[in-house]
């Protein structure tokens, strides 16, 4: 039977999940130049709109229709066909409900992407791309581990995504910016966040909104959504102190946007093990999370040298790799019996399990979104040039400023200065080269 109580929990969440992603625009856009703060947010934006119709025609059919095997489901579920007002099987809340929740996941996972190449892809391109990537990437990978295929087959252990949601987009993102190439200016301009309240006001509304993420997915309102209610808060909570203090350490001052990093890294990194792990455990994934994610942002990045602009794989792909791992160290069936245990409780398959997961989910977001690339390249122009980043994406794509006038002198444009001082470093640079 239908339970209420229950209904109502999912339902919130679902709406909790679905500020996600509004949120992330806030957070990424905040993040770039303003000369491309409505194109970052418009992404996310038109995300939302275009993957929940895809969600409906035909992406809950792939993820959660009946299993072929062990790889996709059918399409016996196509544009939702079938699904009345019965009960989700193994749960106390009808499937319409779970098709809403799921459908924010499947919403918010490639707007993570955008982070990794914003300010140089065509929209054109990024919403084929997108689209084609949420069909034969994304829906598959859901299935493997929350559709009953073969990774779910093989004990892997995933409450909320870490492996579905946040390698899949880290890793898919680091491999699209090393196609694309780094941003004109790179290394040799300063490519500064233009608003950081606005990205300080974006964190805030994913941390809200990830409450429904973790604690919506034990389905219920229960004893399980509590404790993934309370280790969310742990984990976050211990990675924006770790962040920040490593920070402080290393560079001699911390800062707001290493904290809101941070939190969300810890957010990343409790996601798989929420439903699986006690509190003490959820604030050592916690710490460790934050301070592995700067290493990857602050120096691994720097070190290799590659451009994924907003950190998508900095905390996504390695925050998800992290939590990963630790849900196979910590998780225990004292805190969910449906779940198994890992190596912290004398068991090493769920381990195992979730190193081969991780490693297929490297698999197929690497080799899926370079073929998606170059399948959008041969017949459309994925990167923007030189003149068209220089000018900025808002103007060039969208005929918009997200500033009109300066908020400082009510005069000049609010990226002339931005704009003048790119140029300036470009010739500069041009003219070292000839020299």
């Amino acid at each position: 039977m239908i339970d209420t109580g229950d209904t109502a929990w999912v339902l919130i969440s679902a709406a909790l999940v679905f500020i996600m992603t509004p949120g992330l625009a806030f957070f990424y856009g905040g993040m770039v130049r303003s000369k491309n703060v409505l194109t970052t947010i418009m992404q996310s934006f038109f995300i939302v709109a275009m993957i929940s119709v895809e969600w409906i025609v035909i992406g809950y059919t792939m993820a959660f229709g009946g299993d072929m095997n062990g790889f996709i489901g059918n399409m016996d579920k196509f544009g939702l066909a079938g699904i009345g007002m019965q009960v989700l099987e193994g749960a106390a809340i009808p499937e319409l409900a779970f098709v809403a929740f799921q459908c924010m996941f499947a919403v918010i996972t490639p707007a993570l992407i955008t982070g990794a190449f914003a300010e140089r892809m065509k929209f054109a391109a990024f919403a084929v791309f997108i689209l084609l990537w949420a069909i034969l990437i994304y829906n598959p990978m859901a299935h493997w581990v929350w559709g009953g295929g073969f990774l779910a087959e093989l004990g892997a252990l995933d409450f909320a995504g870490g492996l579905v949601i946040h390698i899949l987009s880290g890793v898919s993102g680091l491999t699209i910016c090393l196609l694309l190439g780094k941003r004109h200016g790179y290394h040799y301009t300063a490519m500064l966040p233009h608003n950081l309240p606005m990205t300080v006001m974006g964190a805030t509304l994913l941390w809200f909104g990830w409450f429904g993420f973790n604690a919506g997915s034990a389905l219920g309102a229960n004893a399980l959504a509590a404790n993934a209610f309370v280790v969310t808060q742990a984990a976050a909570a211990a990675a924006a102190v770790s962040w920040v203090l490593v920070e402080w350490k290393i560079n001699g001052k911390p800062t707001i946007l290493g904290a809101v990093s941070g939190c969300v890294a810890g957010l990343v990194a409790i996601t798989p093990a929420a439903g699986y792990v006690a509190p003490l455990p959820a604030i050592i994934i916690g710490l460790v999370g934050g301070a592995v994610c700067y290493f990857a942002v602050a120096v691994l990045k720097e070190k290799l040298g590659y451009d994924d602009s907003l950190d998508a794989f900095g905390v996504h792909g390695i925050g998800g790799t992290w939590g990963a791992i630790a849900t196979g160290i910590w998780a225990t069936t004292e805190i969910n019996p449906a779940g198994a245990n890992g190596l912290f409780y004398g068991e090493t398959h769920l381990f195992t399990a979730q190193l081969i997961s991780i490693i297929v989910a490297y698999i197929l977001a690497v080799a899926g979104s370079f073929i998606l690339y170059r399948i959008v390249g041969s017949f459309m122009e994925i990167r923007a040039d030189e003149t068209e980043e220089l000018t900025g994406l808002d103007i060039v794509e969208h005929g918009e400023r997200g500033y009109a006038r300066s908020v400082l002198t009510g005069s000049p444009l609010l990226g002339a200065f931005e704009d003048s001082s790119e140029m300036l470093a470009n010739t500069v640079h041009a003219m070292a080269g000839k020299g």
